[in-house]
């Protein structure tokens, strides 16, 4: 699976570490001080995650200005509900919840299905073996290879539900643990690995051909 998948599972086994609870606790902080209404604090937690939402929901809907527009929203939705957020999980994990779920939202609506985008990743963030096969592949031509690499993932993702997509990226591209994500999308832990399980199948099952 590669050092990436090596240092996600090292970290899930040691828990939170020093600098992710100081993380924590900073925003813990930050969202105390918006809910006393200071709304200056919340501008501080816009400009610390905004880019990590943006990357979440465009890496769902695969478009650009929609990305722009539902990450926007998201953040709406966070401060009009942040005086519920009782600190029950990270600010992160609630705010994260809230992406996903405006992304969701916005494809069940639009019933959008777009190509899969890996324009910010590179071939190490996609599932192990697969990409490990692959990345074999492209030691000749690399810019060619990568290219039509890039498209057969675009096609076989394509095909996930919106739901196996999102588990994919946010434990894949995001390196979120099992934990994180299953609090994210309001599901088991084994509902989460069941989904990596059942997609990374469906991935190897349409590039079978390509692998071969």
């Amino acid at each position: 699976m590669g050092e990436w998948s090596n240092a996600r599972a090292t970290s899930e086994a040691a828990g939170i570490g020093a600098a992710g609870q100081v993380q924590v606790d900073d925003d813990l902080a930050l969202v105390a001080r918006v809910q006393a209404g200071e709304m200056a604090a919340f501008d501080v937690l816009t400009r610390k995650y905004r880019e990590r939402i943006f990357s979440i929901i465009y890496n769902i809907t695969s478009n650009r200005e929609d990305a722009a527009d539902l990450t926007q929203d998201a953040f709406v939705r966070a401060f009009t509900s942040l005086s519920r957020f009782k600190g029950q999980s990270s600010f992160f994990t609630w705010l994260y919840r809230i992406a996903v779920n405006t992304a969701l939202s916005h494809l069940k609506k639009s019933r959008m299905r777009r190509f899969f985008s890996f324009e910010t990743i590179n071939e190490e963030m996609a599932p192990g073996e697969i990409v490990d096969t692959l990345s074999q592949k492209s030691a000749g031509d690399h810019s060619a290879q990568l290219a039509e690499l890039q498209e057969k993932l675009n096609e076989a993702l394509q095909k996930l539900s919106p739901k196996h997509r999102t588990v994919v990226v946010l434990f894949e591209i995001e390196g979120l643990g099992h934990q994180e994500i299953a609090e994210i999308m309001h599901t088991s832990e084994g509902t989460v690995r069941s989904r990596l399980h059942y997609a990374k199948q469906q991935l190897q099952a349409d590039l079978q051909s390509y692998l071969s």
